[in-house]
């Protein structure tokens, strides 16, 4: 394993990581001083004397980012001139315009950085061989960020792209990976796939899966419903990250498989209660970030909207440095329903679960009271009544509550889920008013 991608600080004492922290928060907070528009004023209009803020818990005094604030002045966000800017990157935003993310070459060899050592925490190593299962284009971060990464580890990499089980599988067949990275209920997809033509999965190449966009685990770190039936298909090591554009940094599971690792020279975080205050430990909380050495576009208290816990006790792995959970869900996507608070993620796990539910759409509207109603509409091959029944028997085991279930043809539900400007397929609508 090479050493340059294992960073030392995350196997210190959390004093130690906790000053080393605070020392690169006082290098952003003057960067951002002298070089950020947007933080300027802030700073400004709030009387904060960013000299002042010298400790982590100092970060309290500064007002949160939004990502409303990233829409409505993105460009104030810039910190250097256009002509040090090497690639631009959009999010797809909630308001009406996505917002632009601005790389330096300096940015780049950090996103680099951070995927190199996110692979090398899953025992990647050079002379590997990652089949890249998604998109690099539609200004697409991840999938340009694993290129880099896997590049500056010392890696094979083969550029496939998303869909067509075919190709992956004639790819795996000509250039015999060892590991593949893609969104996990794909991997149903190309195992369903193998299975109809006949295709031998369980003696290829492939040995472990990065998988990203979906969860593979429970609170608990036991695999859920989508990464047990991946398991029991095809016995490969699966391993969860989280990301985000706006955080221009990775979480990705060890071995372990016990949350994703925090690498504290890249990034600051907190987790946040309703009202903005720090949660106890141990508890969840929307989750707050600091980018640390970021050039084009640093954020600071930027709020995810994303709900997890932190976890500090030690991994088996030698590291010291937190993990963070699974994420439990977006905080703007939660839902009551009968009394029962809810998540996407929690429904799309029962869903992922029927082998016969070929697609679907959750779809959250307000009824005439004004409560959450929620209802699935699912996409099946030859639909009868007892699926609704026994999805719906799934959803109060797993639940408490079961949503209205109701058929649509697969290519209409398809449709929906893939439009042609997303780069993520749409499985939940908000319709509430």
């Amino acid at each position: 394993m090479d050493n340059s991608f294992v960073p030392e600080i995350e196997f210190q004492p959390r004093a130690v990581i906790k000053a080393f922290q605070e020392e690169k928060l006082r290098e952003d907070l003057a960067y951002l001083s002298a070089k950020s528009p947007f933080y300027r004023d802030l700073f400004e209009k709030n009387k904060i004397d960013a000299g002042k803020v010298k400790t982590l818990e100092d970060l309290r005094l500064i007002p949160f980012t939004t990502k409303e604030d990233l829409q409505t002045r993105n460009k104030d966000f810039f910190c250097v001139e256009p002509s040090e800017i090497r690639d631009y990157i959009t999010t797809s935003g909630t308001l009406s315009d996505p917002t632009t993310f601005a790389m330096t070459e300096k940015d780049l060899v950090r996103l680099a950085y951070n995927e190199a050592i996110s692979f090398t925490g899953t025992g990647g190593h050079p002379g590997e061989i990652y089949q890249l299962m998604t998109t690099i284009d539609k200004r697409f971060m991840a999938g340009y960020a694993y290129c880099l990464g896997i590049r500056m580890m010392g890696a094979g990499l083969v550029r496939v792209g998303n869909g067509i089980p075919e190709l992956q599988w004639d790819t795996i067949k000509r250039i015999q990976p060892d590991a593949i990275i893609c969104v996990p209920s794909f991997i149903l997809r190309i195992i369903k796939f193998a299975e109809e033509h006949g295709i031998d999965y369980k003696h290829c190449s492939v040995k472990k899966a990065v998988c990203i966009g979906e969860n593979l685990r429970n609170d608990d770190f036991s695999l859920n419903l989508l990464g047990s039936k991946i398991k029991e298909k095809w016995d490969i090591e699966l391993y969860s990250t989280y990301a985000s554009t706006e955080m221009s940094t990775s979480f990705c599971e060890c071995s372990a498989g016990k949350g994703g690792h925090h690498h504290p020279e890249l990034i600051i975080c907190e987790l946040i209660d309703e009202n903005g205050n720090p949660v106890n430990e141990g508890e969840a909380g929307e989750l707050v970030v600091t980018t640390l050495g970021v050039e084009g576009m640093p954020l600071l208290r930027f709020r995810t909207g994303d709900v997890a816990r932190f976890h500090y006790e030690p991994c088996s792995c030698g590291r010291t440095s937190m993990r963070i959970s699974p994420i439990i869900g977006r905080k703007k996507q939660m839902i009551k329903f009968k009394g029962t608070t809810l998540y996407p993620a929690s429904v799309f796990d029962v869903l992922d679960n029927a082998d016969y539910v070929e697609n679907y759409l959750v779809e959250v509207t307000s009824n005439e009271i004004g409560m959450d109603h929620l209802t699935v509409y699912i996409g099946v091959k030859e639909p009868n009544e007892n699926m609704v029944k026994e999805l719906k028997d799934h959803f109060r085991a797993k639940l408490r509550v079961a949503p209205d279930v109701q058929f649509r043809p697969i290519d209409e539900i398809r449709k929906i889920q893939f439009p042609e400007m997303n780069r993520k397929p749409v499985k939940f609508i908000d319709n509430r008013r």
